[in-house]
């Protein structure tokens, strides 16, 4: 008996080792920007690679980061996640970019992606950053510019603009797709305004507690 559950036990650890290595494997090539094709009748993981006889520094530059979001919606705010399907040069890095951009009382809505951590630089503004865990339990912090914070991977976060000038910030996510869940626009399409208005209170008085930690909380506490 000890000796089946010794094999077991063998079986089970190199099969989460092979699947790991399987599941973050290093590239096989030095680069592989994004191939442009029809789309296929068969799906993969990913995206196929350029010829690399046509691969180009142009590939590995984009200037969509440079571009303001349009801020004029209800919760006052814009971001763009630049993936490998926008951006060649990303494809099989593990990276993907997004600008965000935050008017005055602006707020970027609760919302997390299921398959990426993100790094939030401010290079503008001051706002109060925040994450909520699975024991729901907040973590928030004023984020000035220049300063870095980050978002654990499938935790709901936020931002809220806490100054008097629009924020803007720059972030990296450790997925060429990393997703985002939080579609609040058709949420709250009947009473979009009044609903906002009460998670932008809510996230304005967990700021004023000045607590880089609060128990038992929730964004939606309206």
């Amino acid at each position: 008996m000890v000796r089946t559950c010794l094999l077991l036990l063998l079986c089970i650890a190199f099969s989460s080792h092979y699947l790991s290595m399987a599941l973050a494997s290093d590239n096989l090539q030095d680069t592989c920007p994004t191939a442009t094709l029809p789309l296929p009748n068969t799906f993969i993981n990913g995206f196929p690679c350029k010829n690399p006889a046509t691969v180009t520094a142009s590939d590995f530059k984009s200037s969509s980061l440079s571009q303001a979001g349009d801020t004029s919606n209800i919760p006052g705010s814009s971001t763009a996640i630049f993936t490998a399907a926008d951006f060649p040069g990303l494809n099989t890095l593990g990276l993907s970019v997004a600008r965000t951009d935050i008017d005055v009382d602006g707020v970027v809505m609760p919302h997390y992606h299921p398959r990426a951590s993100e790094m939030l630089f401010l290079s503008k503004g001051v706002v109060t950053a925040g994450f909520t865990d699975s024991q729901n339990k907040i973590f928030l912090k004023e984020v000035r510019q220049g300063d870095v914070f980050v978002f654990p991977r499938g935790l709901v976060h936020y931002c809220l603009n806490m100054g008097l000038e629009s924020a803007v910030g720059f972030s990296v996510l450790n997925s060429q797709n990393p997703g985002l869940v939080g579609d609040f626009d058709s949420m709250f399409v009947s009473e979009g305004e009044e609903v906002i208005s009460k998670l932008k209170k809510r996230l304005v008085s967990l700021s004023a507690l000045q607590m880089d930690r609060v128990e038992n909380g929730t964004f939606f506490g309206f």
